[in-house]
């Protein structure tokens, strides 16, 4: 990657950094643990309800004091009191990003454009708690008099992997009726493997698109349609299909009642909706009061972001020891491993939240970045993990830095499981930091009783370098506040590495192109016309496809 200087990488601040990363390459974390005694408690904090183990990367208390003076100087006080202050933050688009309001108390007053947005916020909210609640009561009767059983939300992105994720972190709280269903692909088998399990009398409908045109959102929604008029007519609509949405002639249109049509708020990007109106299903399944400490947990978290001095400030800190780990220690991935089943969908929450934020080129002002953007994030949940790609993360030949996240509480009656459940995300961690030698190996070795020839075969597929970041999240259980203060601390991490990036982490227009080409080749495989316009491999495609 040809990366051209920047006003980042040319401040005093970066090149301090650079000249330390040198002598750091020399060290190891199992050297620093033996030289440092109190190492775990100067590497760690609490806050929100969530504890953060930052000791296992290859940092020294210098490291953290010039990684809070870059901060410091990239201005991430001033852009973080920017973006709560309701500034247009997103520059491109023109936009605030006040996704913090949707969490902020009833009492609080939020200036946007000189105005206060609180009442406007808890209106919203009041409406979803009203109408989850006539669900959940049974009182919301399909067209046959029976209350819903089934709701299937139709959305993507944001409006998607947010209400997936939380349903499912959260499913221990779910109403014993209700059962949620998540479509959003446009492959029509996604769909239709939804539609078999539900029935069109007690199935109701969530629409998430706040333009309502998005292509594949609404494709869905019109077949989900299609499917339900053939068991009912369009005068049962109201009854089984809401929205959320901000286009209310689309959504009158389509059938959907206005007064069961709640609305986004254009400050509000996708991947920050969660706690908007898209958040309606989660507000079906665990019920307002759960929704509203999801609310809190979050808020929490917002307060602790917006007082902490940065160098006691859990997302700043989180955010610095990332960039450490990527612009100066060379690491191209982030590995996120839940300790926790229902934590499933956090690593894919996650990979849109900080690569579609962050995964950019150009910095706010159109300027080549200078330095690596933000790492690629993939994961799974342990001890899934560990039996498929964690022999990559202990020896293989890049280092990818995790986030271990683990709650102590066990399932109720299932201690024996948590104790081994704990003991193989610590070991994890362990394990990556110290690592074993070839001298601890051959040593293992000729206790067993081994020949020298074998040892000296074996010892090298044996042996663990060790040396590899990690940051441990606990908390004492997954409820919905603490859910949702982790969620907040990874938001606030994007705009920490943002700043410092120079970076506009509320704009998407990466995945423009995409989609513009799409529709010219969608219209070419359904008219059968040919094109000139397209490379010799998409025009045999879409010959292919056509013959």
């Amino acid at each position: 990657m040809d990366l051209q200087p920047s006003d980042l990488t040319a401040s005093a601040e970066f090149q301090a950094l650079q000249r330390h990363a040198s002598q750091a390459s020399h060290w190891h974390m199992a050297q620093l643990f033996a030289q440092d005694p109190e190492r775990f408690a100067r590497f760690s904090l609490e806050a929100a309800g969530l504890f953060l183990d930052y000791s296992k990367n290859r940092i020294e208390p210098q490291t953290l004091t010039l990684l809070l003076a870059l901060a410091r100087a990239r201005g991430v006080e001033a852009r973080r009191d920017a973006m709560f202050g309701g500034q247009r933050v997103n520059t491109t688009e023109h936009r605030a990003a006040l996704h913090t309001a949707l969490r902020a108390p009833r009492a609080a007053r939020i200036q946007l454009d000189r105005r206060d947005i609180s009442a406007e916020v808890h209106a919203v909210l009041e409406r979803l708690y009203t109408f989850a609640k006539r669900v959940r009561d049974g009182a919301w009767l399909g067209y046959s008099g029976r209350p819903i059983t089934d709701i299937v939300h139709i959305g993507i992105g944001g409006s998607f992997l947010g209400p997936k994720m939380v349903c499912q972190a959260l499913r221990p709280l779910a109403h014993p009726r209700l059962r949620l269903h998540f479509v959003s692909n446009v492959d029509a088998h996604d769909l239709a493997a939804t539609l078999a399990q539900v029935s069109p009398a007690t199935t109701l409908f969530v629409i998430a698109s706040k333009t309502f045109t998005t292509l594949e959102t609404m494709m869905n929604a019109r077949s989900a349609r299609a499917w339900f008029l053939q068991s009912a007519t369009a005068a049962d609509l109201p009854r089984h299909f809401v929205a959320a949405s901000s286009n209310l002639p689309a959504v009158q249109s389509f059938g959907i009642d206005p007064d069961n049509t709640f609305p986004l708020q254009d400050w509000v990007g996708g991947r920050y909706s969660i706690w908007s109106a898209i958040g309606l299903p989660v507000v079906l399944a665990i019920g307002p009061e759960y929704f509203a400490h999801f609310l809190a947990g979050a808020h929490a978290m917002d307060r602790h972001f917006q007082n902490a001095p940065l160098a006691a400030n859990m997302p700043v800190l989180l955010a610095l020891v990332g960039i450490w780990n990527r612009n100066f220690i060379g690491c191209s991935s982030l590995s996120i491993a839940p300790y926790h089943q229902n934590l499933q969908y956090f690593p894919a929450y996650l990979q849109q939240l900080e690569m579609e934020s962050n995964g950019k080129r150009v910095t706010q002002d159109g300027q080549p970045l200078g330095v690596a953007s933000c790492p690629a994030l993939w994961g799974d949940v342990g001890t899934n993990g560990q039996h498929a790609y964690f022999q990559l993360l202990h020896q293989g030949s890049d280092i990818t830095p995790v986030d271990f996240i683990a709650a102590l509480r066990p399932a109720p009656g299932f201690q024996e499981h948590q104790a081994t459940l704990l003991a193989n995300c610590f070991a994890q961690s362990e394990a990556l930091m110290r690592g074993k030698s070839a001298e601890q190996v051959q040593a293992e070795m000729q206790a067993q009783g081994m020949a020298p020839a074998e040892i000296a075969e074996l010892a090298p597929h044996r042996a663990f370098p060790g040396n590899r970041p990690s940051n441990t999240l606990l908390m004492e259980a997954l409820t919905p506040a603490t859910l949702g203060a982790l969620i907040a601390l990874y938001e606030h991490k994007v705009l920490v590495q943002g700043t410092v990036w120079g970076i506009n982490s509320f704009d998407q227009w990466g995945v423009e192109l995409g989609k513009l080409l799409a529709g010219s080749i969608e219209t070419e495989l359904r008219a059968g016309a040919s094109s000139q316009q397209h490379d010799s491999s998409t025009s045999g495609l879409i010959a292919r496809t056509r013959a």
